[in-house]
């Protein structure tokens, strides 16, 4: 019967026959009955050492408390000062080590009420900087124990509420506790210890009270106010609102003069009064959707940095999320964690950390134990590198262990980073492109502005010798001018253009979260949808990852799983085989693993590697394994060497019983490790002989019949040593080199482990070839499951090439450039042989997509243009070199990652095409109108325009950027990196709609009361064709927008309009609104009530608008291109010297934006010069106007160069 420590995983003790640096172990024999197995690894005692030569393993019944490579302190007494062994004085004083920083007093008083030892100030000097002097006045690890009220083996008590035993510096430590000046009279009461009912769910209240939470406090979004001010401050925003102040104080002027005309209502001041309102409006509106914007990117940041990590509490392994731990907690770190909070290592095997993120220091960084260093600190023989600290950030390499909590969120020092450092989300490469549109853009329209006024204005002064108006008349006329020409700026600056994207991707992002896809890096969510292949992994991406063992070989008895997928083969195999083989594979099994057992719904089960854990279970099931914390107990480990990537296996080193010697075992690939065998084993006997050729290749058919049915191989191996380290091999930084020891090893057996191909994947990829996107595999199988897994999936066809790591890695440029657009399956490759692959393949022109899981994959995710992380067995390395999460580790989201990239690029293209439209339209009639006009008055005024200003851009953004994908985006190619951002085809429909609504408006304009009839002598009359004007514009916006939900040159525009709520919405609100300011409207639109036939005028002539687009659609683009080229050179003649001239105006502006974000890529580095880098590659079909009308198809091109420059 074993302790309910058996739960927790393997604690290690080196052994040697040679002096060494470590201390001697001895057994401390604990009175917690949860403290986990211990493996202990012994040293040569020292002289004056009482130790024992050996230290044997734990019994089963009884529980220790032996911390590896340490010999316990006999007493507490500690030195008063501590030297090196040059003699330097380490540390004088308790009180000097743990002296506050100037203006940190507060955080190092331990008040009435607080039943710790230690405040977070205390614990804070740990690490602030790494303080060996801090660690030995608060009592090593031992102290840091008792004074935080844990259990270094068992965790923290999952019964705890608040603590019921006071415990004091002095005891926790044998120091005196430090002074500091006394602080403000608390008003809590003393501490008396009062339990609390665990039911209360008010647990840890006491840890939280004092020590918080690991949680940094929220960024609050940026109050609505603040947002309005900012969206207000905009100097055009401002200009107008000058003008409008000033034509409302000259409306109320002639409005109280008294001097009016008989039976005209007082109302000048009308048209100032609206224009104000109107740009309340349009600045609420703007400032809410930015809001609404911040506070979904919050939620996304939010989860974006939420995981699980794994934790020991009331003595079991669990797994909770990272913001649940507490200062206390014993955590557990292995290869690829990421650090969560700052601590204290107790003991593991070989733990190496990075810590060049949170310390700058570049080298991995191999921890001491606590136990060993305090030690050490003790006797004055503490070595320069002696580091047992654990810091937040850091990223483990090697090695496995477990270390204490002290500091977490805002105490910790990655906590204090992530505060010191909180910064706006980046803008988004298309975010800045279309920001360099929007001001090519704002360019022209400050021109045709500027142009307008200057023509009304030397109108204007010439008039004024024979103008007989008042004064303040003809200061209202010259007002109504400025405003004129400045919302004509108004409304040709499109800052819609950045808030559709934004708008796209907040959109996005959040339906991505719903189908297992978590974006960490916003510019991955657009770069995804011109993906044009795919390096994906096979197990847990293409596969199930639920392993199972269904086939094996040892000796000359096998098993496989019968057709009718029961267990009779493995359990008949089991029962032939005698006890000591079946201990043989056991130990092979459950002591060469990092896996762990825990329970799942009250049923016991194995954590880990889906590989460890498929042999565990079989191991359980048919080989009589016992509790896994049992068979490690029972057992001493010498030596564990993690899994090697490149030798692509893992191995532990144990002390045989009875002290006959070692056994080194192995398990990995089987090919591989079949190469590094000379002996076998009878099963039968457990009799060693050679390995002959006819054994070698008896085996290689095996495990080539495994692969092609489907299944890994995994081999177990293994040697005897009389002594370890073996004859001839050395120690290297405490351990020996699993490569030291890859030769002559005894072949024991191979087993097939199966794992399905998952549902759906066969028909994802076969959705992800058809639109375009090559999908390649990349696993460390052998070549001959690999072909089989992707023949299944459809990655591998006819024609297409397998090759393996070794060989990849091998070819010259040449080679590659010729293999790799057959590649399709890359076996046994390696994280270097990926990276290698990415980026060989983004240098051939690709966008690539890549999946890893592995701490070694970080390098391929960075380098790929986006990488996915697995959300369920990733490694937190991996996750955070990763641009999305796959949540489901699942082929078919990184689908949805492909649909949702492509309907956000969809969504920019359709809401630019609407606007530029816009546009063109609205400032050519009021330019056109205004300058045509004797009194000089546009056809639309400030207010008409502001509304239309609103709905094109805010409505718009709205409607437009929410489109949801459908299957059907699937069927086109991805765009290329070159292709221009505004196609041939949504040039052919923004030119021809604007044509005809410029003809239809402008028809009305100088025709239409010869038309209608109308009299134009009639005031009344003349402002109803004003009116119908204004209405069919902006119907005409109304309908158009239904156009433009199609990019290409089909017809069904209405195709998927049902699932999306907000285009339907929003429309309604347009329909409305227009609706009531033509009826109440009134003197504020300047506009009145038009009867039941005007209104018909206006919305059949722009409903026009739709059957027009058909024709657009039905012209064929090359004939467009070749008028465009045309017509094109003249307008390229005026832009350039247009955009040279402002370019000057907004040269120092541009200067100090580009100062700004070369100091910014200096923060970053070399990341985001890459990112600049790729920015500008495609940069130039963005601003250049000679590439703003692509070429025509003039029949002697290649149909790639059609696709390129038509962007499908």
């Amino acid at each position: 019967m074993v302790n309910s420590n058996s739960l927790a995983p393997p604690r290690l003790h080196i052994e040697t026959s040679e002096p060494s640096p470590a201390l001697e172990a001895e057994d401390d024999i604990s009175d917690n009955s949860l403290a986990p197995p211990t493996f202990h690894l012994t040293t040569r005692p020292r002289s004056g050492s009482t130790a024992d030569d050996e230290t044997l393993a734990p019994s089963p019944t009884a529980s220790t408390h032996s911390i590896p490579f340490l010999t316990p302190l006999g007493g507490s007494t500690i030195a008063p000062s501590i030297r090196s062994r040059s003699g330097s004085v380490l540390i004088e004083d308790t009180e000097a080590a743990l002296r506050p920083d100037p203006g940190s007093e507060a955080d190092f008083l331990v008040s009435d009420d607080t039943p710790f030892a230690f405040s977070p100030g205390h614990l804070n000097k740990l690490l602030n900087p790494k303080s060996l002097s801090a660690y030995f006045a608060l009592g090593g690890i031992r102290g840091i124990e008792k004074g935080l009220a844990t259990n270094l083996s068992a965790g923290l008590s999952l019964d705890e509420t608040t603590v019921l035993t006071r415990v004091a510096f002095e005891d926790a430590t044998g120091h005196k506790a430090p002074q500091y000046p006394k602080p403000p009279k608390s008003k809590s009461p003393p501490f008396t210890p009062h339990p609390v009912s665990v039911s209360s769910g008010d647990g840890f209240r006491d840890r939280i009270r004092i020590f918080g939470k690991n949680t940094l406090p929220p960024k609050k979004p940026t109050p609505l106010w603040k947002i309005a001010w900012e969206t207000y401050k905009d100097p055009i925003l401002l200009l107008l609102t000058g003008a409008a102040v000033i034509s409302l104080a000259l409306g109320l002027y002639e409005t109280f003069r008294g001097d009016h005309p008989e039976g005209e209502p007082p109302l000048n001041w009308v048209e100032g009064l609206a224009i104000c309102i109107a740009i309340i409006i349009v600045t609420l509106v703007g400032s809410f959707n930015d809001w609404e914007k911040e506070k979904a990117f919050l939620k996304l940041s939010a989860k974006k940095d939420d995981r699980d990590v794994k934790v020991t509490r009331s003595g079991k392994p669990d797994m909770i999320g990272v913001h649940e731990i507490l200062v206390g907690d014993v955590l557990h770190l292995e290869p690829g964690d990421l650090v969560p909070v700052d601590g204290v290592f107790i003991d593991g095997h070989d733990l190496k950390c990075d810590e060049s993120s949170a310390t700058g220091e570049s080298d991995a960084l191999k921890k001491t134990p606590g136990d060993q260093a305090f030690q050490m600190l003790q006797r004055g023989t503490a070595p320069g590198d002696l580091d047992p600290f654990i810091i937040s950030g850091a990223k483990v390499l090697e090695g496995v262990g477990t270390y204490v909590a002290t500091s977490v969120g805002i105490n910790s020092s990655f906590g204090k980073i992530m505060m010191s450092v909180r910064t706006d989300m980046d803008p988004t490469p298309l975010q800045k492109k279309l920001e360099r549109l929007a001001m090519a853009i704002a360019k022209l329209g400050f021109t045709a502005a500027a142009f307008l006024f200057f023509v009304l204005l030397f109108r204007f002064v010439a008039q004024l010798p024979g103008d007989t108006r008042t004064p303040p008349e003809k200061g209202s006329a010259f007002m109504d001018i400025l405003i004129v020409a400045v919302t004509i700026i108004v409304v040709a600056v499109p800052e819609g253009l950045p808030l559709a994207v934004t708008l796209a991707l907040a959109f996005a992002t959040k339906r991505m979260l719903k189908e297992n896809n978590l974006v960490r890096v916003l510019r991955a969510c657009e770069t995804m949808g011109n993906a044009t292949t795919i390096c994906s992994d096979k197990t847990g991406t293409l596969t199930t990852n639920k392993m199972t063992v269904v086939a094996g070989t040892f000796g000359t008895a096998s098993f496989s799983k019968s057709d009718k997928g029961d267990s009779a083969g493995p359990a008949l195999f089991a029962k032939s085989l005698p006890q000591k083989t079946k201990t043989l594979i056991v130990q092979s099994v459950a002591l060469n693993s990092t896996a762990f057992e825990s329970e799942e719904n009250g049923q016991a089960t194995f954590t880990g590697s889906k590989t460890e854990t498929a042999m565990l279970h079989f191991a359980r099931s048919h080989l009589a394994m016992a509790p896994l914390g049992e068979t490690r107990a029972n057992e001493t480990v010498v030596q564990m060497m993690p899994f090697d990537s490149k030798k692509k296996c893992m191995a532990c080193v144990i002390k045989l019983s009875g002290g006959t010697g070692y056994r080194l075992l192995v398990k990995g690939a089987s090919e591989i490790l079949l190469g590094y065998c000379s002996t076998k084993t009878d099963v039968d006997t457990l009799v060693v002989g050679p390995l002959e050729d006819a054994d070698r290749t008896r085996l290689r058919d095996t495990i080539n019949e495994y692969a092609r049915q489907s299944l890994r191989t995994i081999a177990l191996v293994y040697q005897d040593y009389p002594q370890w380290p073996p004859s001839g091999v050395e120690w290297k930084d405490g351990h020996v080199d699993v490569g030291a020891v890859l030769h002559d090893l005894v072949f024991l057996g191979v087993v097939g482990i199966q794992d399905p191909v998952r549902p759906g994947v066969p028909d994802a990829v076969r959705r992800a070839q058809g639109a375009g996107v090559t999908i390649r595999m990349v696993t460390g199988d052998n070549a001959i499951t690999a072909q089989a897994i992707a023949t299944e999936c459809g990655i591998y066809t006819d024609g297409g090439l397998v090759m393996e790591g070794p060989v990849f890695r091998t070819l010259t440029d040449e080679q590659m450039d010729e293999q790799l657009p057959y590649l399709q399956v890359l076996a046994r490759s390696s994280p270097e042989d990926k990276r290698i692959l990415v980026a060989k393949l983004k240098a051939l022109g690709e966008t690539v997509a890549v999946t890893g899981d592995g701490t070694n994959d970080a390098p391929a995710l960075k380098a790929a243009d986006v990488g996915f992380s697995m959300g369920l067995s990733g490694t937190e390395v991996a996750k955070e070199a990763s641009a999305i999460v796959l949540m489901d580790d699942n082929f078919t989201s990184i689908l949805t990652a492909l649909k949702w990239g492509r309907a956000v690029n969809d969504a920019v293209q359709k809401f630019l095409q609407f606007q530029i439209t816009v546009n063109i339209t609205a400032v050519l009639l009021a330019f056109i109108s205004a300058v045509s006009s004797p009194g000089m008055h546009s056809v639309l005024t400030a207010v008409q325009l502001l509304w239309v200003n609103l709905i094109m851009d805010t409505f718009a953004a709205l409607a437009l950027a929410t489109d949801p994908p459908t299957d059907k985006i699937l069927h086109r190619k991805p765009h290329p990196k070159s292709a221009p951002l505004i196609t041939v085809n949504m040039w052919k429909m923004i030119i021809g709609q604007a044509i005809f609504q410029l003809t239809a408006t402008l028809v009305l304009h100088f025709a239409g009361h010869r038309i209608l009839g109308y009299d134009l002598g009639d005031e009344v009359r003349q402002m109803e064709l004003d009116t119908m004007i204004f209405n069919t514009f902006v119907w005409m916006q109304i309908f158009n927008e239904f156009n433009n939900r199609r990019l290409d040159n089909k017809f069904n525009i209405f195709e998927g309009i049902h699932r999306n709520k907000f285009f339907i919405g929003i429309n309604c609100v347009m329909v409305g609104a227009q609706i009531a300011i033509i009826f109440v409207g009134g003197r504020a639109f300047s506009i009145r009530p038009i009867d039941g036939t005007q209104w018909a005028i206006c919305v059949v002539l722009a409903f026009v608008s739709i059957p027009m687009a058909v024709l657009i659609r039905l012209f064929p683009d090359a004939w467009f291109a070749a008028m465009a080229r045309f017509v094109g050179k003249p307008i390229l003649f005026v832009y350039k010297p247009v955009a040279r001239a402002w370019g000057k105006v907004f040269k120092k502006k541009d200067d100090e934006e580009e100062e700004d974000d070369d100091n910014a890529q200096d923060d970053k580095g070399g990341e985001k010069n890459q990112q600049e880098k790729e920015e500008k590659e495609v940069e130039a079909p963005i601003i250049a106007p000679e590439i703003i009308i692509s070429p025509g198809d003039d029949g002697s091109r290649s149909d790639k160069e059609k696709d390129l420059e038509r962007g499908v």
